[in-house]
């Protein structure tokens, strides 16, 4: 298994290529520089097998396009955030950064769902918050910790925002607590921007955490 973090676009979102033993592999959040995703896949010698988007915004979901037809691979997107593959307000294009243009959802995902990645699995948790739809996604490993993708639900040292269209505090709160603390200290977080972290070095560092803690009912 190979997990590699691209950094792409004006806002730097983080695009992850997840490739198991045999290379197949999964794009996750592809959100802008398709030559450059080409470029990691080509050269490593991986046969993509889907395009997941942890949530619709422009900076995760940018090049969407360009990625699914290059590959002829199925796109995947909770069912809450499909519309804003195509909704400029709910997907933050009219805010100057750039027009989308994404084909729709193959598959419209939903809590629970397992997602196939060769012979590795991606079990998606709902965490909306930031986002209606906004996901994460579980992958555990026989030997070592878990990894967590988490999109721009919780970063290292931060939390994501919650002030554009559909976004809800006290949902993020909510999903923080119930979806994603109540994992071992040592499982792996990779968020959509930024470094990776732990959730133990989340429940004792992160400063939006502990404040919510004392506040919001995070205990």
């Amino acid at each position: 298994m190979k997990i590699k973090c691209l950094p792409v676009g004006p806002l730097q979102a983080n695009c992850y290529l997840l490739a198991d033993a045999g290379g197949r592999a999964a794009i996750i959040d592809p959100g802008g520089d398709p030559e450059e995703i080409f470029s990691v896949i080509e050269r490593e010698g991986w046969t993509p097998v889907a395009v997941i988007d942890t949530h619709s915004h422009i900076d995760h979901v940018a090049a969407n396009r360009p990625v699914v037809e290059r590959y002829r691979v199925p796109l995947l997107i909770h069912r809450r955030d499909a519309s804003g593959l195509s909704d400029p307000e709910l997907n933050l294009s009219l805010l100057g950064l750039g027009r989308l243009d994404s084909p729709p959802a193959d598959r419209e995902l939903a809590d629970g769902d397992e997602i196939s990645v060769g012979d590795l699995s991606l079990k998606v948790i709902s965490t909306p918050g930031h986002s209606p739809g906004s996901i994460s996604l579980l992958l555990e490993k026989g030997e070592g910790p878990a990894v967590i993708f988490t999109g721009d639900t919780l970063f290292a040292g931060g939390v994501g925002r919650t002030d554009f269209p559909g976004g809800s505090l006290d949902r993020l709160i909510a999903s923080i607590r119930d979806r994603l603390l109540v994992f071992p200290d040592d499982t792996v977080i990779l968020p959509g921007h930024g470094g990776s972290s732990t959730i133990g070095e989340e429940k004792r560092g992160n400063f939006f955490i502990q404040q919510f803690r004392r506040g919001r009912g995070l205990e």
